[in-house]
């Protein structure tokens, strides 16, 4: 029997990960594990409202998890589908993340 593919699922998955932000902020926590958005506006120089966008983005897609500690919320990279993609485009092992 043949799979079915949906192609509008993998379109919004691609277009998550156009924009490079979004493709930097989930290849770092792929590689770190768990962070906040005041730990990526240190790494990246990018503004704190600008970096939670593009994790709303991200969250919304499925690509991304939030936990709350107190007053912080440290995000974790969930998704298996876009990890594997995310490896292929930087010619790393998908073994190597954190997920």
């Amino acid at each position: 029997m043949e799979q079915q593919i949906d192609y509008a699922e993998r379109a919004a998955l691609l277009k998550a990960l156009a924009h490079p932000l979004r493709l930097r902020l989930l290849h770092g926590l792929l590689h770190t594990g768990c962070h906040n958005v005041g730990c990526m506006e240190q790494l990246t120089g990018v503004s704190q409202s600008c970096i939670s966008q593009h994790l709303q983005k991200l969250r919304m897609m499925g690509l991304v998890s939030a936990e709350r500690s107190g007053n912080e919320v440290y995000y974790r990279a969930c998704s298996p589908e876009a990890a594997r993609l995310v490896a292929v485009l930087m010619g790393e092992e998908v073994s190597s993340y954190a997920l």
